[in-house]
């Protein structure tokens, strides 16, 4: 995140670009805006892009004319686009990043903005050539800022930041398409820039080395069965033997989930429940990683994808002392939560068993201070809110956001910080080399 306050917000005729579930959010943000209108949708699954009709006419919108992927350009120009909102499969920003840039439309995507460094490589250098808009969504909330904000005044030496997912939420990465890392770029990419854009952001510096451990040590047919969680199924739908397994996700039990992927199978073939025990999952569950950043400053950070609550610590190390945020996004899960998961995954509900927040700041040769901190449960800490207003301006009736989340723009450059470490993690997971962000040569 960027700290650009200059920066216009998003709006206008706006495009959707790809119809899973997290482009609902967008899509009642944007009716909600007068300034702002959907006006298309490109997604190649007529099922899912009818269910969002639907959802537009639920909302006492038009609905909007659906486009295929090969109809991007035609779809530009024809609908008049001003944005595209782009919240695809992660492997596939670029085909539409590019040329939306070429033609001059704004873009707002998804994190991470793309999988790879040659991808993001080819983003950068149409961004020269063009003066880029960009939006990178990587949300914040209060707490976050509220860490940046106790930080100030002095000088950070070293972080320790762990995020923890739990059983539900870290257990979908490995049942849909984020399971084939060449379709997200693991959690290192597709979750864990989030976390590398927020340490960028904290400390105002870029990273310059990284390396890195991961491991399949919880989810996949080998450690599944090591572990005696292991379940022969291949999908959840139709099987007996996925009744009997904690880990499955029953989309009959979900309207939206039913709607949105098992009504929409014929289409495509996709299926959206798949055994996070099978054989073919491709990316980690377990992550460690050391950072250096220009500053000097050093991360260590470990990502946990089979936690039994869900949350994150940090904790900076500085010249005056010692700051801690914890935070309990659940403190704990039971299976019938996966029947839930449509609203709870992707930010329209808030996490079950919800759990508190602490910020304790201890200064040198004094006592900690437990410091009043308010938490919201709702999508994302509140982010997905705030970032709503910030992108597309304030609805009607609502109070213009005035804190630091009215300063922060993500652009492309912090798009590819943030993408840096985790694709040089990827990298020293295979060679167990330090890997020196330089070597990925983007064109900053």
């Amino acid at each position: 995140m960027g700290d650009n306050s200059e920066r216009k917000t998003v709006g206008g005729r706006v495009a959707i670009i790809g119809t899973g579930s997290r482009a609902a959010m967008f899509v009642r943000g944007i009716v909600e805006r007068p300034a702002s209108a959907v006006v298309a949708i490109l997604e190649p699954n007529t099922i899912r892009a009818a269910y969002y009709n639907d959802l537009l006419k639920s909302l006492d919108a038009p609905t909007v004319p659906v486009y295929k992927p090969e109809q991007f350009k035609d779809m530009l120009t024809t609908e008049r686009v001003d944005a595209i909102v782009v919240t695809c499969i992660d492997a596939l920003h670029h085909l539409y990043i590019i040329p939306a840039l070429e033609a001059g439309v704004q873009v707002l995507t998804e994190k991470p903005m793309t999988t790879d460094a040659d991808k993001c490589r080819a983003i950068l250098e149409t961004g020269k050539e063009v003066d880029p808009e960009i939006g990178i969504i990587l949300f914040t909330n209060l707490l976050n800022e509220r860490l940046r904000r106790e930080r100030s005044g002095q000088a950070v030496i070293s972080i320790h930041f762990e995020w923890l997912l739990d059983t539900i939420h870290g257990a979908d990465y490995f049942r849909r398409w984020h399971r084939q890392k060449g379709n997200s770029g693991g959690l290192m990419v597709h979750k864990s820039g989030h976390h590398f854009d927020l340490v960028n952001w904290w400390i105002g510096s870029e990273p310059e080395t990284v390396a890195g451990m991961g491991k399949t040590a919880f989810y996949g047919k080998e450690a599944g069965t090591k572990n005696g969680w292991a379940k022969d199924y291949v999908r959840a739908r139709g099987s007996d033997e996925a009744r009997k397994d904690p880990f499955a996700m029953h989309m009959e039990m979900d309207e939206t989930l039913q709607k949105l992927y098992a009504e929409a199978e014929s289409a495509d073939g996709y299926h959206r429940d798949m055994n996070v025990f099978g054989p073919d999952i491709a990316i980690e569950d377990d992550m460690s990683v050391v950072v250096r950043y220009k500053s000097g400053v050093t991360l260590t950070y470990h990502l946990t994808a089979y936690s039994p609550w869900e949350g994150y610590r940090v904790m900076f190390n500085g010249s005056e002392g010692r700051l801690e945020l914890e935070v309990v996004e659940s403190e704990y899960r039971s299976p019938s939560d996966g029947e839930r998961l449509g609203g709870l995954i992707h930010g329209t509900n808030s996490l079950p068993h919800p759990g508190g927040a602490t910020v304790t700041l201890q200064r040198l040769w004094e006592k900690p201070q437990r410091l009043p901190v308010n938490i919201d449960h709702s999508a994302h800490g509140g982010g997905d809110t705030r970032m709503l207003s910030v992108l597309f301006g304030a609805k009607p009736g609502q109070e213009v956001d005035t804190g630091d989340a009215s300063k922060q723009s993500a652009n492309e450059k912090d798009g590819a910080m943030a993408l840096a470490v985790g694709v040089c993690a990827n990298e020293s997971f295979k060679t167990g080399n330090f890997i020196d962000v330089a070597s990925l040569n983007f064109p900053l």
